[in-house]
């Protein structure tokens, strides 16, 4: 028994109705050449709510890759298999969206300092440590972020 179809009368109304059948549809329409039966507003805002991801995205992976490698430098002692891990993995997954969208490092570049600041803040609060302990700007550089050879002494 298939589930009933709801009753759409515009795409906006589908839009809003059910988003993956018109993520569907309008993927349809593109591929058939149908641009004008294309819901061409809510595209727009898809397509720009895209942008806003991947750049979250990128700024949540540095945060956590800057805190870790603070934690790193300035915790020696409490190092560990999986502050390695972390690190690892939040360059693994920077480097890849620099493969697929290499305009994102502009980004990454652009908002460096920010994300630092909020690393900073996030590593006093994990470590206990006070916030003055870590330097007002990052101590490495975005090249030795990104280098999967780089750890910090």
């Amino acid at each position: 028994m298939t589930a009933p179809q709801p009753t759409v009368t515009t795409n906006t109304n589908l839009y809003e109705q059910d988003f993956y059948l018109w993520i569907e549809i309008t993927a349809k329409k593109l591929k058939a050449g149908k641009f004008t039966e294309i819901d061409l507003e809510n595209l727009i805002e898809e397509i720009e709510s895209m942008g806003r991801s991947e750049k979250r995205a990128l700024e949540s992976n540095l945060v956590v890759l800057l805190m870790h490698l603070l934690k790193y430098k300035y915790q020696p002692e409490k190092r560990s298999k999986s502050w390695l891990s972390t690190i690892f993995e939040h360059r693994r997954r920077l480097n890849k969206q620099f493969q697929d969208s290499p305009s994102l490092k502009k980004y990454f570049l652009e908002t460096f300092a920010e994300c630092y600041q909020d690393a900073r803040q996030q590593a006093s609060i994990e470590t206990g440590l006070e916030l003055d302990i870590f330097p007002l700007e990052s101590p490495f550089n975005t090249d030795e972020c990104l280098n999967p050879d780089f750890l910090p002494g």
